[in-house]
């Protein structure tokens, strides 16, 4: 999601994927109100009543429906949340077991035509890659369970895109640079990785999850993923890489997440390990 009460005091925003609106890696967070959000007016109308109450009985008819069915409601889930500022639809079961959710009312969509990734701050070569340039670079398939702080998880999630630590190579990281800030273009989320943790093999920034193009709802078309660490830290929407002298807490970590998210390890957890 981009994703705690859980931990400490925050309240709980899963992660975001619900992390869709996971990010970053809350499939499943609380909705909080931004505090650095760009366009604070930037808001989808209410759904109306009988949407509401479609929408329940879709999601209960989703439980028992076959896979076809629960892909149709899964989409369905997907744009009703992006048009829903209550979040009343982020709460409903859908059937690829992850909840949509965003830490702002609106997210812009960004395809082909106008979406960027840069690389910048401590490096020798910044650098800005569409999604054509993300897709001609070697890529690097992963399956792993998806865990979620507030404790649900989605198990052999194929996530396959770019090791982080390609690019970070061919930047050119600066002596004395100690760790990576992730930006969103959803204008509020953030993380961070220390710089040996992004430059793991299992750190990617994704363009596919379940053997797809990433949706907007999963934060596509690129989004940050950390296998290890809880699903807060796989930033959606991925706009910014930023080479940094020292760890910048992330948007959930302001709010009483760990800063290092391992999955059983961290945030007053036990839960078993993806990787």
């Amino acid at each position: 999601m981009n994703s705690a009460d859980e931990v400490n005091s925050a309240p709980p925003p899963d992660d975001r994927d619900a992390p869709d609106r996971d990010a970053s890696d809350r499939d499943a967070s609380d909705r909080a109100a931004p505090d650095d959000q760009d366009a604070p007016d930037a808001r989808g109308k209410p759904v109306g009543r009988r949407v509401v109450l479609g929408t329940l009985g879709l999601g209960a008819l989703g439980v028992l429906a076959a896979p076809p069915l629960q892909r149709g409601l899964e989409s369905f889930l997907a744009a009703a949340s992006d048009k829903d500022p209550t979040g009343l639809t982020d709460l409903l079961p859908n059937g690829g077991g992850f909840r949509y959710y965003s830490v702002t009312s609106s997210v812009p969509r960004k395809g082909p035509a106008d979406y960027r990734l840069t690389v910048g701050g401590l490096v020798d070569r910044p650098a800005a890659y569409t999604l054509a340039d993300l897709r001609a670079l070697p890529q690097t398939r992963l399956v792993r369970d998806v865990q979620c702080v507030t404790g649900w998880r989605v198990p052999d999630t194929p996530f396959e895109g770019v090791r982080l630590s390609l690019l970070l190579d061919a930047a050119g990281v600066r002596p004395g640079a100690k760790a990576v800030r992730f930006t969103c273009f959803d204008g509020a989320y953030s993380e961070s990785l220390t710089l040996d943790q992004a430059r793991r093999a299992d750190v990617l920034v994704a363009l596919r999850m379940q053997d797809k193009d990433l949706g907007h709802a999963h934060g596509g078309p690129v989004r940050l993923y950390v296998a290890p660490m809880y699903f807060y830290k796989s930033a959606k929407w991925l706009s910014g890489i930023t080479v940094t002298g020292d760890v910048v807490p992330g948007y959930w970590e302001k709010r009483g997440y760990d800063i290092d998210a391992w999955v059983g390890r961290s945030n007053g957890r036990d839960d078993e390990p993806t990787s």
